[in-house]
C-alpha cells in the first residue's frame, strides 16, 4: 500500500516580502537600550567619576570592580573608563578597568561553583554549557570581549562546570581589557577628533 506523498503547495508569500524574526527585533531593541543605557550612565554617573578620577587607577578599579559585582544587571562601569581615559593612559585605564570587572564577574562564577544556578533550565544556559565544555575558557573570553548581557551566564556556566577560578579569571581579564582599552581609545580619539 502506497501513500500518496505529494509536494507541499507553493507558498504564496512573495519572495521580496521578508518578515523580521524574533532574533533580529531583539538585536534592534537591544542596540537602541544599549544606546540609551550609555547616554543615561553618563550622565548619571557624572558625579561618581569626577570624584573617584581624583584617585587615579585605584578608582577605575573600584568603580569597575563595583559595577560588575552584580548579577545579571551590571552598573555600567564602562563610563569611569569613558571619563577618566583622557586624563590617565588609556591603555592602563583599560586594563585596570578590565581586570577589575573580571575580579567582579567573579560572583556569577562563584554562584554557579557553589551550585546555586537557578537558570539551569533556560536554553541560553544549556547551550553555554555545550560551548563551554568544547571549547572552554575561549567562550568567556569571547563572551567578556562584545558588551552583552549573558556574560552572568556564562560566568555561573563555568562555575557549575568547575572550570579552574585562575582560567576563568584569566581569560575574562583579557577580554574585557581589550573591549575597554578600545572604549578608552574611542573616547581619546573622538575627543582629539572634536577638538
Amino acid at each position: 500500500m502506497e501513500l500518496d506523498q505529494s509536494p507541499p503547495p507553493p507558498s504564496t508569500d512573495s519572495p521580496s516580502k521578508r518578515h523580521l524574526s524574533r532574533w533580529e527585533i531583539a538585536k534592534h531593541v537591544l542596540a537602541i537600550v544599549f544606546a540609551i543605557g550609555i547616554s543615561v550612565a553618563i550622565i548619571a554617573a557624572g558625579d561618581t567619576i569626577e570624584k573617584y578620577q581624583e584617585y587615579g587607577y585605584l578608582g577605575v578599579f573600584i568603580i569597575s570592580v563595583l559595577g560588575n559585582a552584580t548579577l545579571i544587571l551590571p552598573v555600567p562601569s564602562f563610563a569611569v573608563v569613558i571619563g577618566t581615559a583622557n586624563t590617565l593612559n588609556p591603555y592602563l585605564v583599560g586594563f585596570v578597568a578590565g581586570f577589575g570587572s573580571a575580579i567582579g564577574e567573579m560572583t556569577g562564577y562563584l554562584a554557579g561553583y557553589g551550585g546555586s544556578a537557578i537558570i539551569e533550565n533556560a536554553d541560553i544556559y544549556k547551550k553555554l554549557v555545550r560551548f563551554m565544555r568544547r571549547w572552554g575558557a575561549w567562550v568567556i573570553f569571547a563572551l567578556a570581549l562584545v558588551p552583552n548581557p549573558i556574560f552572568d551566564i556564562g560566568g555561573i556556566v563555568a562555575g557549575s562546570l568547575k572550570m579552574p577560578w585562575w582560567k576563568f579569571l584569566g581569560a575574562a581579564t583579557v577580554g574585557k581589557s581589550v573591549r575597554l582599552i578600545i572604549f578608552a581609545l574611542m573616547t581619546v580619539w573622538g575627543f582629539l577628533f572634536f577638538s
